[in-house]
């Protein structure tokens, strides 16, 4: 650990004492040098909650003292996008952990706090409300909004990380029937036991029994002069999905951001279907193959999904104060600040279970 000075409040912006603190894959594209608005010495972290120690000059809507987390993005307010009430895709946005120091230290400045911050119920802890900054309200969007899911349909969550989980378990509170996918038999019963009707073991080179095999950008392998192409990973979990739901998925999210959990998302979907893409797509992953025939013969649908703004959060925080969901049971591990450096720089190995946070108690 290092000490660093405390930071002091932006003009508009508030300092927070963070009593607790999500630990993210996000961070991990941090910690790895994805992010170009990212220059060392940094701190990270972006699901952050905590109580408001300082006020700066302009804040009128909140008080020292006052319980909060903040959406991943702080939206400036002035920008088109932002007057159009969609701050998750600010013109000039602010991201603690990115283009600021953020909840790994014990204080963090945050930006536009009238516009961004949103007041914690008193009945929610902090490390539950710890992934509501990210995690929970970004797969809250992509399945409520972006994906309209309705009663009955199907849909699929490729990844079962903290989004994957999160995602599972907010499609089955509206009544939809959820079939999961991982690469990890003990995510999938983290999925089962957040609502997942179906599961569908992935990425160990055999998929409802058949073998596959991955190529560079999850493309099915060629044909050889021996014999036919041995299908893909993507194709294969395809496959199975549209087999076990009767024609396909309605909704389907990557959760991951690979170019396999993409393909396989966009892939299995029924005709009209609807693939949300979640997971950050970086490096190579970011040139994914695209089924355009499927796409373009079924109408399918390819919807990107970023956050949610913070004028958004009263319907979720009143799903989970009514029990509708609960985030909290997503919360596998609670860590000091060392254990979640550690968390962080290991993330790559896909060992973590559920949800980490950085509790300060």
């Amino acid at each position: 650990m290092t000490e660093v000075p405390d930071p002091e409040p932006p003009r508009g912006g508030v300092v927070v004492k963070v009593e607790a603190n999500g630990i993210c894959r996000s961070d991990w594209h941090g910690w790895m040098g994805h992010d170009p608005d990212i220059t060392p010495p940094h701190v990270p972290g972006h699901e952050i909650a905590g109580t408001i120690e300082a006020l700066g000059e302009g804040v009128t809507r909140w008080s020292v003292g006052d319980r909060v987390t903040v959406p991943f993005i702080a939206g400036c307010g002035r920008c088109r996008q932002c007057r159009s009430g969609h701050q998750q895709v600010c013109d000039h946005q602010f991201q603690p952990g990115f283009h600021g120091w953020g909840g790994f230290a014990e204080h963090v400045a945050l930006h536009h706090a009238d516009l961004t911050l949103v007041a914690l119920p008193d009945g929610l802890d902090f490390v539950t409300a710890a992934g509501l900054g990210c995690r929970f309200a970004t797969a809250w969007r992509a399945v409520v909004a972006q994906g309209r899911v309705q009663v009955g349909q199907w849909v699929a969550v490729h990844g079962c990380g903290g989004v994957g989980l999160a995602a599972v378990m907010i499609a089955r509170a509206l009544g939809a029937l959820v079939i999961a996918v991982d690469i990890k038999e003990e995510a999938l019963e983290l999925a089962t036991r957040a609502g997942a009707s179906e599961t569908v073991l992935s990425g160990s080179g055999r998929v409802g029994g058949r073998k596959a095999v991955e190529e560079p950008g999850g493309l099915p392998a060629k044909a050889g002069a021996s014999g036919p192409s041995v299908p893909d990973v993507a194709t294969l979990v395809a496959e199975e999905i549209r087999a076990r739901t009767g024609g396909g998925a309605h909704v389907s999210l990557d959760a991951l951001g690979h170019r396999d959990t993409a393909l396989a998302s966009m892939s299995c979907l029924r005709k009209r279907g609807r693939h949300v893409q979640v997971g950050l797509m970086t490096g190579s992953h970011g040139e994914t193959h695209v089924p355009w025939s499927r796409l373009i013969g079924h109408e399918l649908e390819i919807v990107g999904s970023h956050g949610m703004q913070a004028h958004e959060y009263d319907e979720m925080l009143r799903a989970v104060d009514a029990g509708f969901v609960d985030p909290g049971s997503l919360v596998t591990r609670t860590v000091s600040l060392e254990e979640g450096v550690n968390i962080l720089m290991e993330m790559d190995n896909y060992d973590l279970l559920g949800v980490a946070v950085i509790d300060r108690f």
